[in-house]
């Protein structure tokens, strides 16, 4: 068994992470340096602080990482209208790569061998987590727990954290809450009876989101600006990335937008169904695509729409140091250049619907466009040749 002097441990304060924290230091003997990232979970962090404490942690770290998310990882993201699969907006998948940044930092200047994740090994943040600390620093070594120990089940950890004395959050029927992930741009649930596919998720399940149904009964118009493809303003107010993204979320969640139920497919093979909550980032792609339909050249809009399924890919299978999302992104980024102007959104009962765009690289020339007299700026005539053209190689081969 190899030997680690010091760890660091991807750190929530919740039932798995606490299990492992106890786990390597029992297994290890070893140091254990906690990192918590706060990525705008809206959780009091300090309950995982004093469980750390409790099992005689002394470097604990809580890093404030809204900012730097939202900033650097959510909008580069966002700019290139990102789905996977169709649905899914990547909030797990991109806040990984950052945790594992700051994770193999705290590595670095705590001397520490190993970094250790929660992870379970039928899943995806496995591979995002080790794949990014391999990118970052490659002779850093990785405790995957789930891959070692003999904790097969949820009631395998309740039962360890009793016998060892370890506080954790439970339903009040004594059961195991959902696995959850939540962050500035999502929350994810998964387990429990969202186990089976065909079950409706529970009412009571969705943390964020307002019923659809109980949202407000007036539509509300919102206004999002984008200065190079990132929102800056919203209804004309200029906010800082952190801010602006818990600003739409609140508007947004209040009138039941951005609830998704998929079965997808992971990367390790099997298919599995979550449920996710991603209001804000509902509302700043939709408003993205309305000023870039604007101002992006046709094949340059139509080559970036054609990578998109790529770079989700990308992202979701934890690529995100990899050279190829890096070269995408570059592209995405130069497309980028002449995306600003307003959208304007309504927002209604769980859904979102452009109103308007405006921007002042807008290419759409409403004298061309109309339908009234255009005073000679489109020859009409020239589309008889243009579509002989292009009907070329659609006529039948003669027959000798």
């Amino acid at each position: 068994m190899p030997q680690y002097r010091k760890v660091v441990l991807a750190y929530s304060g919740g039932l798995d992470t606490s299990i492992i924290l106890k786990w390597l230091q029992d297994r290890y003997s070893c140091e254990v340096v906690t990192y918590t990232a706060d990525l705008g979970q809206q959780e009091d962090l300090e309950p995982a602080r004093r469980r750390a404490q409790a099992l005689g942690v002394q470097d604990i770290r809580i890093a404030d990482l809204r900012e730097t998310f939202a900033r650097d990882y959510i909008f580069p993201m966002l700019r290139a209208n990102p789905l996977y699969e169709g649905q899914y907006l990547l909030g797990t998948a991109i806040a990984r790569p950052l945790i594992t940044a700051g994770m193999v930092q705290a590595a670095r200047e705590s001397g520490a061998d190993a970094i250790a994740h929660g992870a379970t090994g039928k899943g995806n943040d496995q591979v995002r987590f080790e794949l990014a600390a391999r990118a970052l620093e490659p002779d850093l070594a990785v405790i995957a727990p789930w891959r070692e120990w003999d904790l097969n089940s949820r009631a395998d950890l309740l039962a360890y954290a009793r016998q060892h004395g370890i506080e954790v959050e439970q339903n009040p029927d004594g059961g195991s809450p959902y696995s959850m992930d939540a962050n500035l741009l999502h929350i994810s649930y998964e387990g429990g009876v969202l186990e089976d596919p065909d079950a409706a998720p529970p009412a009571d399940m969705w943390r964020w989101t307002t019923d659809p149904q109980e949202a407000p009964d007036e539509p509300q118009i919102l206004r999002v600006a984008f200065e190079n493809g990132d929102p800056v303003a919203v209804d004309g107010q200029v906010l800082e990335p952190a801010a602006l993204m818990e600003a739409v979320n609140a508007v947004a969640a209040r009138h039941g937008i951005g609830r998704v139920d998929m079965v997808e497919n992971r990367y390790l093979g099997l298919k599995s169904r979550g449920c996710y909550e991603t209001p804000g980032g509902t509302v700043l792609m939709a408003a993205h695509r309305a000023v870039e339909s604007l101002t992006l050249d046709r094949e340059v809009a139509h080559l970036k729409e054609s990578l998109m399924p790529q770079y989700a890919t990308l992202v979701y299978n934890g690529y995100w140091f990899s050279p190829e999302r890096e070269a995408l992104q570059q592209m995405i980024d130069h497309s980028q250049q002449e995306v600003c102007g307003e959208a304007r959104l309504r927002l209604y009962k769980g859904s979102v619907t452009v109103e308007g765009r405006q921007s002042p690289n807008s290419r759409y020339d409403p004298a061309q466009a109309t339908f009234e007299d255009d005073q000679g700026r489109f020859d009409q005539t020239d589309a008889t040749g243009f579509i002989r053209l292009s009907g070329l190689r659609l006529k039948p081969k003669e027959k000798e």
